[in-house]
């Protein structure tokens, strides 16, 4: 199994420090956060990424993913949501991300609606993603919180550029166990993202293994040759505590769950 943190915990860090502080945690990667506030995002001009990807390899650590914001089950035209796709495809082809990450961001709209845009652009997109080395990963999250509905959605677009990122706080909010999750994305699942949280109403980032999700469950049933990456959201509570400061303990927690995986 191998280790990654998301940028989202670092706000304003530079990409070198960022890459200093896996590599001396014990970390094998970085899921980089693609937002015009961060060092690297679809509009970074060539140059500066091939310097990111240099500064990346000098650390040894793995660009896992590109964190994007496109929502590919949106109301709207097609075209503004595939050419965002395009973008962050590029982008992880230049810093050898094997993944980019969307979300659905289907609304209050219908099921079927939401179902059938996320579909077609998946289905439109993937082929592009293929061609660069890249998987999409649909994340669960807002409008297809739960496996379940991830699934729905891919297994209709049925093609290897996209796949299923797992984000195992929202399928415990959508009221799925780990291991109802992990038996509905199959062969769909990209990578797992964890971390801890006080109860469904205090979503303010812990330290993991301090919260009340099933992380051990979740872990145990992981695949083991896959990646599990902490995305502890510091960006968006700014009072959490710090987490350089944790990373060490962090990664220990995830090497004792999977240490005790029966057989």
């Amino acid at each position: 199994m191998k280790y990654a943190f998301s940028t989202l915990g670092l706000p304003g860090t530079p990409l070198d420090r960022a890459a200093a502080l896996a590599a001396s945690h014990g970390f094998h990667g970085l899921e980089l956060r693609a937002h015009p506030e961060e060092p690297l995002h679809p509009g970074t001009p060539a140059a500066e990424r091939a310097a990111g990807l240099r500064t990346l390899g000098a650390a040894g650590i793995t660009a896992l993913g590109i964190a994007g914001y496109a929502q590919v089950a949106a109301p709207g035209e097609d075209e503004p949501v595939l050419a965002e796709l395009r973008g962050l495809v590029g982008l992880a082809a230049d810093l050898e991300a094997p993944y980019v990450r969307v979300f659905p961001g289907g609304g209050d709209q219908p099921e079927a609606a939401a179902d059938a845009r996320a579909v077609r652009r998946l289905r439109a997109a993937a082929p592009f993603a293929e061609r660069h080395g890249v998987r999409i990963l649909l994340e669960t999250h807002d409008s297809h919180r739960t496996a379940a509905a991830a699934a729905r959605v891919l297994d209709a677009v049925a093609r290897p550029g996209a796949g299923a990122l797992w984000d195992v706080l929202h399928t415990w909010l959508g009221g799925e166990s780990p291991a109802e999750s992990l038996r509905t994305l199959g062969p769909h699942l990209g990578y797992v993202q964890v971390k801890d949280v006080a109860s469904p109403r205090e979503l303010t980032p812990l330290g993991l293994g301090a919260g009340t999700l099933p992380l051990a469950e979740a872990v145990r049933a992981a695949p083991p040759d896959g990646w599990l990456c902490w995305e502890y959201e510091k960006r968006w509570y700014p009072a959490a505590a710090e987490l350089p400061a944790q990373l060490t303990r962090g990664r220990e927690y995830l090497e004792r769950l999977l240490a005790s995986r029966p057989g």
